[in-house]
Formats: structure tokens, sequence, C-alpha cells
């Protein structure tokens, strides 16, 4: 009889497993119904109840739900000797009921934004691919901006997780009175509980789907910061995809009346575009790095040197995977290759970069 209930128990949460998967085939009807429907509902209470704790909670029910299943698969393997035949079956089946239980919890609390049609669409942003040679006049804007911006900053705030959590919403809420996709209520940003481990990984911050929660690592240097926070929060607002938060921190931060939130915005773009340049033309990326003012030059080592603190062998690991890349490919495979922000960026600014060159000529 218990072995019968299980098994229905699995047909049922396969069968609304399987429903949940398709549908997310419908990118149109997952935006309608759910990312626009019934997700900023659940997000906005998911937020509204982890207010509620000083802590994120979500590192704590994380850590719980991983070793409620390890203990679980530990058991079995030390007694799976001297169960009966029905419990063999049985305990496989109970433990692939809570992960199809996790799943479902998932998708519907967060996960099934991952299906929803580009935030670039909905805002209006285009696609058009660019050359070479528009990606460098590009990086020459940015490079530019960031150096601009640099110069108006008067003092880098040392930011605690609650001026984060006040001025990051607020700047949300300025984007707001212009697209209702920015509408941001029941802010909800935690420092995570253990910044140590989180810089060892490499990780800046991240989304708790369970508990709506965004988590920052509170190790980075404060430049970084508000971008960081407001990338966070664009995966609770259900950006799922890291170049759609990218895109949706960028705006949010860059268009915030706080010149620290403006620098920091376009310091973070700036890296992913001379990243792209240094790919498809080392000789290009060399004569705008040249070009950063010493202030931002400061910020970039120091951030390396953040990393290369906590990470020192995965920065290393990564500087030479590039280096390799670039001698493998003889640097021209990279120029098929982008970065959907990067592309947005080109865009947005396209306009922008234009008149820059224009001037330049005169």
């Amino acid at each position: 009889m218990f072995t019968r209930s299980v098994f229905k128990i699995f047909i049922a949460l396969i069968s609304a497993s399987i429903l949940i998967f398709l549908f997310g085939l419908f990118p149109t009807s997952v935006q309608k119904y759910y990312s626009t429907g019934i997700y900023p509902h659940i997000s906005s209470t998911l937020r509204f109840i982890s207010s509620v704790f000083p802590f994120a909670i979500g590192d704590i029910v994380y850590a719980i739900l991983i070793g409620y299943v390890l203990y679980k698969i530990i058991r079995f393997l030390k007694k799976r000797k001297t169960l009966k035949k029905e419990h063999r079956i049985i305990v496989p089946m109970q433990i692939m009921n809570f992960i199809l239980i996790l799943y479902i919890i998932f998708k519907m609390v967060w996960g099934l934004n991952y299906s929803r049609p580009s935030i670039s669409e909905e805002l209006g942003i285009g696609n058009e691919k660019y050359n070479v040679k528009e990606l460098v006049l590009l990086g020459d804007y940015f490079v530019n901006k960031t150096n601009d911006l640099k110069l108006k900053q008067t003092k880098i705030l040392a930011y605690s997780i609650h001026d984060l959590e006040t001025n990051s919403s607020r700047a949300y809420d300025l984007m707001a009175n212009k697209n209702s996709l920015f509408h941001y209520p029941n802010p909800c940003l935690k420092a995570v509980l253990n910044s140590w481990i989180i810089s060892k990984v490499g990780i800046e911050g991240y989304y708790a789907p369970l508990t709506g929660e965004a988590n920052m690592n509170m190790n980075l240097p404060d430049f970084v910061k508000p971008y960081v926070s407001c990338h966070e929060i664009a995966h609770q607002l259900g950006i799922s995809y890291e170049d759609e938060a990218n895109l949706l921190g960028y705006l949010t931060a860059s268009n915030s009346p706080d010149v620290n939130y403006q620098y920091s915005a376009n310091y973070e773009m700036l890296r992913y575009i001379l990243f792209e340049i240094r790919m498809k033309s080392p000789d290009d990326y060399k004569i705008l790095h040249d070009k950063l003012s010493g202030g931002v030059l400061a910020d970039f080592k120091t951030e390396k040197e953040f990393w290369r603190k906590y990470n020192g062998d995965m920065f290393g690991y990564m500087d030479a995977a590039f280096d390799s890349f670039l001698k493998l490919n003889n640097q021209k495979k990279g120029i098929d290759s982008y970065q959907d922000i990067v592309i947005w960026l080109w865009n947005i600014h396209k306009s922008e970069v234009g008149r820059q060159r224009s001037e330049e000529i005169k």
C-alpha cells in the first residue's frame, strides 16, 4: 500500500513537471500569464517575507535541503543490503519525488522566467550586430565616458547593505516611471552569510529563488557594489539570463542621479567591451587601454588584486586560458563571437558613438 502511494505521488509530480516544461515552450504565454502575470506577486510576497529576517535565509534553506538529500542518500546506501525489496524501490522514489517537488517549486517561483522573450524586445532595443570597427568606436565612447565620470567622483562611499538596498531601489523607482518592467516593490537585498567563501569561489552576488533574496558579496571593492546590487535586483524582477540582468542593472545604475552608481555601471560595461575588443583586435585594445585615466586604471588594479587575493588559482587559470584561446585560434575565431550585453550597448549608444566620431573628425 505504501509503495503504491509513493508511486502515485511520483506519477502526479512527473505529470506536473512535464506540463510546466511544455508550458515553457511558449514564450508569449509565459510572458503574459507568468512573467507579467502571477510572478510579480509571487516575488513581491517572497521579498516581503524574507525582509523580516536581517540575514540571508536562502543560504540556510539551501544548506538544509542539500544536507537532507545527502542524508537520505547516505542512509540508503548504508542500509540497502538489509532493506526489503520494496524499500529498495521506495527510498530512491522518495528522493526522486523530493527532487521533482523542488523542480516544480523552482519553476513556479522563478524558473519559468528562463522561457520569457528577451527583455531587449520589451525595452525596444535592437539586436543589430557590430563589426570590429564599430566595436572599437563603442569602446572609445565608453572609455571617454568612464574617464569623465571618474573625474566627477568626489568620494567613493563605503556602502552598507542598507545603503545599497535604499539607493538601488530608488534608482529602480526612477526607471519604473519610464517602464513598468523596473517596478520593484518590497526591496530585499541581503549580504551573504560568508563573504570569504563566496569570494574564494569568485562570486560577486547571486539570487536565491526559493526565498526571493538578492544576495551581495560585501567584500567587493566599493566602486563595484552599486552596479552589482542593481544586477542582482534585476534577477528578483524575473530577469533570469545574466546578460539581460547586466542590461537592466546598467540601465538602472547609469540613470541614477548618484554619480557613484553611474560610474559603477559604466566601469562594468567597459570591462565587457574591452574583453570583446581584446579578443577581436588586440592592437586596438592596447590603444584604448592606454587612453584610460589613472583613476580608472587604479580601479582596474584594485579589482584585479581583490580577486587575486581571494581567488588566485582561478584568476591565474582564467588568464592563462584566455591567452591560450588567442594563440590556438590565431586571434580570429573570436571575430564571430558576441556577448549579448555588448550588442545591446551598441544598439543603445550607436547614435551617440556616431556623434562623438563626427566631432573628433571635425
